[in-house]
């Protein structure tokens, strides 16, 4: 992780342990840094599990391989390793992530498609067999570790350790979520654009999970964007032991099944929010609001367009009320919108509304809330009932010093 830490950053939270959940961490040297570089987490038999995946096409075989066996519901255990992303390194690629499942499947008794992989950091080399089969057998003998152990020790470009919690009554007992997240560049809206982990205690069919975790990452992976490019290695997994000893939640109509997807929907934006707070060089929070679109999909797309406009981040990075930048960024977004019904705004404060600048903004008190943290805009396209708000940051001289300096 960074030693600079973002100032947007948030505290770590005490997350409270999962039962039949057990993290450990150890150093595989994945890189020339001395720090652990790999996460272990031991799952209890019979855990549910589901997952949404990069759609990059020059995906890991991390990705591939973890979308093929999350279609088999059940997982045993996690592996993360950080330093090396082991994209786009053919076959070696595939035999490492291979001989990690088969070496914790052996470990554990269990079939080596109940081992997930991840990897994150430089594309390009492949992930070292031995460095990893050292690396695994240390963690499997660790003892376990904190959760914010955990979360330092899958980060990369990151500046500080993330994570989030949540509870729900289900079935009249009370469940439990906890949740660990990297994620700070190559950070776009097209599935999850990080590596994040949900475990909980919640006791639901893997189906039902998939469908759930499905949801929240619409409404909130894929509503934040750093700097619109998509990672190759984006994984979001949600791990459920069953230990809360309630009814198993099989559909929308299992009691309780509202109050866990409304918990899984929270913390997931928890963890959403994060990610952009640490975005590469971030100063600055942004929410974009968009109402009066066709449809809340289109709404979504237009937020999109704003939210990775080049220009009207760095406008907010130098507190530049510009709404004109706004303006254009709704009209190169590719959906419906009218000019003369366009609105938009700052902080609350409306700058143009229905096409026309407003005779009396007054432009001091927008000014004042583009010079906090946390910035938010709004446009009203007047068009219809659509909506949505999607999440990102500021563009900085450190996103640039950062990304130059990466590989090495």
């Amino acid at each position: 992780m960074s030693d600079a830490v973002s100032p947007l950053a948030s505290p770590f939270p005490a997350l409270p342990a999962i039962a039949g959940v057990t993290p450990r961490i150890a150093r595989a040297g994945y890189k020339a840094w001395g720090r652990c570089d790999l996460t272990y987490v031991e799952l209890a038999e019979g855990t549910a599990v589901a997952g949404v995946f990069t759609r990059n096409l020059c995906c890991s075989s991390e990705v591939e391989l973890g979308r093929r066996n999350v279609a088999q519901g059940r997982a045993r255990a996690l592996v993360v390793n950080a330093g090396n992303s082991n994209a786009f390194t053919g076959y070696r690629g595939r035999e490492a992530v291979e001989q990690i499942m088969a070496q914790v499947a052996d470990a554990l008794g269990c079939p080596a498609d109940e081992v997930f992989v991840s990897s994150t950091g430089v594309i390009g080399v492949p992930l070292p067999k031995d460095k990893a089969r050292d690396g695994v057998a240390a963690a499997l003998a660790a003892a376990p570790c904190t959760w914010e152990d955990a979360a330092r020790t899958i980060g990369t470009t990151d500046t500080f350790p993330k994570g989030a919690m949540a509870t729900a009554l289900v079935d009249g007992r009370k469940v439990t979520l906890a949740a660990i997240i990297k994620g700070s560049g190559m950070i776009a809206p097209d599935m999850a654009t990080m590596l994040g982990y949900v475990f909980t205690d919640c006791a639901i069919a893997p189906a039902y999970l998939q469908d759930l975790l499905g949801e929240a990452n619409r409404r909130t992976f894929s509503c934040i964007t750093v700097d619109s490019d998509t990672s190759t290695s984006d994984t979001v997994l949600a791990f459920a032991t069953g230990a809360a000893g309630n009814a198993e939640l099989s559909g929308p109509d299992s009691p309780g099944a509202d109050a866990f997807a409304a918990a899984l929907e929270d913390i997931c934006r928890q963890l959403a929010h994060l990610v952009v707070k640490d975005g590469e060089g971030a100063q600055k929070f942004i929410a974009v609001s968009v109402s009066g679109a066709v449809s809340d999909d289109s709404a979504r797309k237009v937020g999109l367009a704003i939210a990775n406009s080049p220009l009207v981040k760095t406008a907010i990075a130098g507190e530049d009320a510009n709404w004109g930048r706004v303006v254009m960024a709704v009209g190169k977004a590719g959906e419906p919108a009218d000019r003369d019904r366009l609105s938009i705004g700052f902080g609350g404060i409306w700058a143009a509304r229905e096409g026309q600048p407003l005779p009396d903004y007054d432009e001091a008190p927008v000014a004042a809330h583009l010079k906090g943290r946390e910035v938010s805009i709004e446009v009203d396209l007047g068009l219809g009932t659509g909506r949505a708000t999607v999440w990102t940051c500021d563009l900085t001289h450190g996103y640039i010093s950062i990304n130059a300096d990466y590989r090495s």
